[in-house]
């Protein structure tokens, strides 16, 4: 997943043979970062921003009752911190969900980058818009929607995401997340989502086997949980045209 960044910045802005040679200088080395590790927490202060190459990573802040709430997922090619850099402290934690591969990009890099390429600031600031698009999606989800369609609204916002970066075989990817981390993202019980999980195998939209997530019927799973993918911008990705995800031509939510 070398090429996550320019896969997702791709689906947003057409980039130049320059730009794609100044985003691979961004990232000459990277390092491994095991499970369930903080990439920074709240209360320190930020320096480099986090890229995740590979793996999954999530934003997540704790109630003095112990109680998590995720609050986003970063999959390969997300920043996982783009902006906090200019804040004195962290307001939330960062940590990973799976092993993951992270470049931690000096600021200094990032800001000279989107002074010299105009291109590659445009679709940087893309990405930061539509990462807002989807926590105000988020919120929607949450508060609007039954708990079913919850989480295959998550499953349907994960296939498009990773599909724009290459991590999607027919209409399969990694799903690592335990029960607990559906509920904490959610809003739900362990139960609850233990229950939800069964219901959509038993309505064959998914199936879900060692942690790879299949989507059997796309469109059926995108009507049964009223997604529209239009918050995610990607209509115009060369990686989606022509490949099993089939509404990315439209912006019916039916």
């Amino acid at each position: 997943m070398q090429d996550a960044l320019i896969r997702k910045l791709e689906s947003f802005q057409e980039l130049t043979n320059e730009d794609r040679g100044a985003l691979n200088a961004l990232v000459p080395r990277f390092r491994n970062v095991g499970p369930h590790i903080d990439l920074i927490r709240e209360g320190e202060p930020p320096n480099d921003i986090h890229l995740i190459l590979d793996g999954y990573a999530c934003r997540y802040k704790v109630l003095p009752n112990g109680q998590r709430q995720i609050m986003a997922y970063m999959v390969p090619g997300d920043f996982c911190d783009l902006n906090v850099f200019i804040l004195d402290q962290m307001d939330h934690n960062i940590g990973t969900i799976t092993a993951c591969q992270v470049v931690d990009i000096p600021r200094y890099a990032i800001e000279a980058v989107m002074v010299d390429r105009t291109s590659i600031t445009q679709a940087v600031w893309r990405c930061a818009l539509v990462d807002e698009a989807i926590l105000r999606e988020w919120l929607v989800n949450i508060g609007g929607r039954p708990a079913n369609q919850r989480i295959g609204h998550l499953m349907c916002e994960l296939l498009l995401r990773l599909e724009a970066v290459g991590g999607v075989q027919n209409n399969s990817y990694s799903f690592p997340f335990t029960q607990a981390d559906i509920a904490d993202t959610m809003g739900l019980s362990n139960v609850h989502v233990n229950r939800t999980l069964q219901e959509l195998r038993a309505m064959e939209l998914i199936e879900l086997k060692r942690r790879v997530l299949t989507i059997l019927d796309v469109e059926r799973l995108k009507a049964y949980c009223g997604f529209n993918p239009n918050y995610l911008h990607l209509k115009n990705s060369r990686w989606s045209t022509g490949r099993s995800v089939p509404w990315l031509s439209s912006s019916s939510g039916g």
